[in-house]
């Protein structure tokens, strides 16, 4: 593959991991390449202060359990080096980073650079899965440095197997679905058949563990151990071919090589992957905007694609514009090969038309910060911009930055001239969700002129295939007509104003409706629009129109599609750890505030309908009310607070966490809960951290106050029985290390620091500091040596023994009693057998299991160790 085209690493610049950089430390979460071996080997990145950021929130979904049978596109992201503005894992200020939208047109995509190991970013993860793509990471080796790690690596079998298994277990703990290998080296022949063995046990190990998981062959060395491209699968590189799940070939090839490629794979020709560069390096068709002409070859043939660098668009500034030309160029994809992801497939559906970057961020109609912002992992799912409209209209459809949005960075806006007897209609998803006997909601938030008229028309499959049309409209507007369109349901629900209720300065009104229809298929869901008749235009004064009487404009903030409302569960349900906190002062006395913030559910529960968490901060003046301010979201649950400033003369610091769920809006729209459907705001955007003093929770004072950005208030973020959790780490406290992790005070429940202003509250604050440290461990001391209750000590055994045993158990594990497995481990250690992670779990001095694989869950074992209060002991300090 080319070198990168970039600043970042490839040419002696330095990038945050560069020493001095200390993973251990707590900074602002980064996303990260392995560059040693040795750090490969070691595990040393679990223990990263940056892990727990890293790992993917969304899954692959079920429809996408196993690869389509047909030809497929790969992409491989090579943008100038990697980990650019995607390394900042909780967003950057960057409005113009580079994304990608165009989902439904690729399988899978590769996140690629040119170091030895390539994790992605959490946030191309988390948007390709949304939309049913694989991500891989890449392991290459390259030039002098890669021949002599491959001497260590292809060492012994043992060592391919090992270094394998640690590929696995980043990609399974991160949340991918595997590899690229990419070995751009010359290699003896004698070292060959380890490199076999390490190619097909990364697949076997990757395949037990992520199911759907591919490793993917490059097409670079050969069996014989040269290191030049074949340019096509033959006999040189089809041994690796047969070992895992397909290959990449270099982009050199010429059409006879489309051909020898599909003979030789067989049944397995969807599996080659034909290699495109887009910057068109000695590629068929010369890449950059031709690159169709590459794609309708490989059509032809019938055999899959690798789009490589699609960021030439990007990196190039082809104009007019990055938005423009990059839907134009990927339009040049779609028209050679269609449409390849189809969504909705499940319930629930939604899309806030978020691309991940804006010039300011809203939720719920109302802004909530007014600058520039980047972080992909806002992406919903995409629209199909480019299919275009169904009659010859003025009218353009595209994501509006400039305008206030609904959620995130941006809405759908059709905008252009409309003749008065024009209908137009626009397909913006292409579905293959089939529906059972459950009603369905449809739910829409729009945004119009005075004379626009906007529904949304969906369209049904029966189990013979006969189409149907349910439009949806609101009911304050003139019926729409569709020519050629006879619709089987026309739903006009009231209009509801609630947004326009509760907030002054908005202009989001919501409509939808409900229907059933059982062994019905959705395949396309438009939006539609006219213009108002001229009487009505005539009747509305100069100064109430915006633009010419034919002109046309709406915008769609969020359209969503559920059938069971989600429940959830209340504030004093979750427990929210702070940790790692720290202040600063600077040469002029301004104080600063960093801190971890962690949450979870205080007894055992499903968290994987959270899909996010909206992260505000209220600043107290002196136990005062204050109105809190955005600071970001989450997609784990984790949250970094860095450098965050206190003014002077505020007392107390609350940060409240809000969980959102998997439905994409408040349970209140679901429910008639009052005039103002304010009481059902408060049910989606439940507030994790309060505060509770040991006052009255109804009390006024104590209620969390409206967040309030801009001059808006978000009221339906008040929690009418409040019980907040609550934490408090007076300043100075910050370098006290209770636990040796480096971790600040912050061990209690809760979400709110407190800062003491004068010299003798801060006397009594030590004193009760000291007190409060000293219960602490005496507490602690208390939990570490009682013994367990038969029931837990049983519990934690078979937790524990689960997770050590999660492949085949060893074959002593039967015969050896457990008092001497601490002796049998201590032999193995002194043996060639792989036990990085060996070591034992006491409480007290009760032995409660043993944990030796490779493959153990790290975060499986952390929890019975904090919940029992517990701890592993490293083999090594046995």
């Amino acid at each position: 593959m080319p070198p990168p085209q970039s600043i970042g690493g490839s040419n002696g610049d330095s990038r945050p991991w560069d020493p001095p950089f200390d993973p251990k430390q707590p900074s602002i979460p980064i996303s990260y390449p392995i560059t040693t071996l040795e750090a490969l080997a070691s595990d040393s990145y679990y223990n990263s202060f940056h892990y727990p950021f890293n790992r993917s929130s969304v899954p692959l979904p079920p429809s996408a359990a196993a690869l389509p049978p047909r030809r497929r596109i790969l992409v491989c992201h090579d943008m100038k080096g990697g980990y650019i503005d995607d390394a900042l894992v909780q967003g950057g200020d960057n409005s113009d980073a580079y994304a990608i939208w165009h989902w439904y047109q690729m399988d899978v995509f590769v996140y690629f650079s040119h170091y030895l190991v390539t994790l992605p970013p959490p946030c191309w993860t988390n948007a390709a899965h949304t939309h049913g793509v694989r991500v891989l990471g890449t392991f290459i080796t390259e030039g002098e440095d890669g021949r002599k790690i491959c001497d260590t690596l292809l060492s012994t079998k043992e060592a391919a197997r090992m270094y394998a298994t640690r590929l696995t277990e980043l990609a399974t703990h991160l949340g991918f679905d595997g590899w690229l290998v990419n070995m751009e080296v010359q290699l003896d022949r004698t070292q060959i058949d380890n490199l076999k063995e390490f190619v097909d046990h990364l697949s076997r190990t990757m395949h037990f563990n992520v199911p759907g998981s591919l490793v993917i062959w490059y097409d670079a060395v050969t069996i014989d151990g040269s290191g030049g491209p074949q340019n096509k699968l033959n006999q040189k590189n089809k041994p690796f071919f047969d070992l895992c799940d397909g290959i990449l070939v270099n982009y050199w090839w010429e059409e006879p090589d489309v051909e020898d490629s599909a003979s030789v794979a067989g049944e397995r020709r969807f599996d080659v992957y034909m290699g495109i560069d887009v910057f068109g390096r000695g590629t068929f068709g010369g890449g950059k905007w031709n690159t169709n002409l590459a794609l309708d070859v490989l059509k032809k043939h019938d055999i899959s694609a690798t789009i490589f660098a699609p960021g030439w668009v990007y990196e190039t500034n082809q104009g007019p514009d990055f938005e423009t030309a990059q839907n134009r160029w990927w339009g040049l994809v779609e028209q050679s090969w269609g449409i390849l992801q189809n969504y909705p497939k499940a319930l629930p559906f939604y899309s806030n038309f978020d691309q991940g970057r804006g010039l300011h961020f809203s939720i719920e109609g109302l802004q909530v910060a007014n600058k520039h912002w980047n972080n992909i992992s806002s992406q919903g799912f995409q629209p199909l911009l480019s299919i275009g409209s169904s009659s010859p209209t003025a009218v353009a459809a595209y994501i509006n930055f400039e305008d206030a949005s609904y959620f995130g960075g941006g809405s759908l806006t059709v905008k252009g001239s409309l003749e008065d007897a024009h209908v137009f209609s626009i397909k913006i998803f292409s579905g293959q969700l089939l529906l059972d006997d459950k009603p369905v909601e449809v739910k829409c938030f729009v945004r119009l002129d005075e004379n626009s008229l906007f529904g949304v028309i969906l369209a049904l499959a029966s189990e013979t295939n006969q189409p149907s049309y349910i439009l949806i409209e609101d009911d304050s507007q003139p019926p729409l007509t569709v020519a050629s369109l006879e619709f089987d349901k026309i739903i006009k629900p009231p209009q509801i104003s609630k947004k326009a209720d509760v907030l002054a300065d908005s202009t989001w009104t919501s409509f939808g409706g409900t229907f059933t229809r059982t062994g019905h298929t959705l395949t396309d869901i438009y939006i539609v629009g006219a213009l108002k008749d001229a009487s009505v235009e005539m009747e509305q004064s100069p100064s109430q129109k915006r633009d010419s009487p034919s002109s046309y404009h709406a915008s769609l903030g969020q359209i969503r599609i559920f059938n069971t409302p989600m429940s959830y569960p209340p504030a004093d349900a979750w427990h929210i750890d702070p940790s790692y906190t720290s202040w600063t002062t600077d040469p002029n006395g301004n104080r600063s505030l960093s801190l971890k913030l962690a949450w979870r559910l205080q007894e055992e529960g499903d968290m994987t309908s959270f899909t996010r968490y909206n992260i505000y901060v209220e600043e107290l003046m002196t136990r005062g009310g204050n109105s809190p301010s955005f600071l970001g979201f989450a997609r784990v649950e984790h949250f970094y607070v860095s450098h965050l400033v206190i003014p002077s003369g505020v007392g107390l610091v609350r940060f409240i966490v809000q969980a959102c769920g998997a439905d994409g809006n408040d349970a209140t729209d679901d429910e008639d809960d009052g005039d103002d459907g304010s009481a059902a705001h408060d049910a989606y955007y439940h507030p994790i951290s309060a505060f509770d003093d040991g006052s009255d929770p109804n009390s006024d004072s104590d209620a969390a106050s409206p967040i309030r950005s801009n001059g808006g208030a978000l009221s339906h973020l008040q929690n009418p029985d409040p019980s907040f959790l609550f934490l408090d780490a007076e300043s100075g406290i910050s370098a006290l290390d209770l636990n040796g992790g480096g971790d600040g005070v912050g061990g209690s429940s809760g979400g709110l620091v407190e800062v003491v202003e004068d010299e003798e509250a801060e006397e009594e604050s030590a004193r009760q500091r000291e007190v409060s440290i000293s219960r602490a461990f005496r507490e602690d001391e208390r939990r570490r040596s009682a013994p367990l209750t038969p029931e837990n000590a049983a519990r934690v055994l078979d937790a524990m023994r689960g997770v050590a045993f999660q492949g085949v158990p060893p074959d002593w594990a039967g015969r050896v009693p457990e008092d001497q497995w601490v002796d049998r481990l201590r032999r193995m250690r002194e043996s060639s057998f792989d036990i990085c992670s060996a070591g034992i779990i006491l409480c007290g001095e009760q032995l409660l299991g043993v944990v030796y694989d490779a493959n153990l869950s790290r975060s499986e074992t952390s929890l019975c160790i904090w919940y029992y209060a517990a701890r592993f002991v490293p083999l090594g300090d046995v």
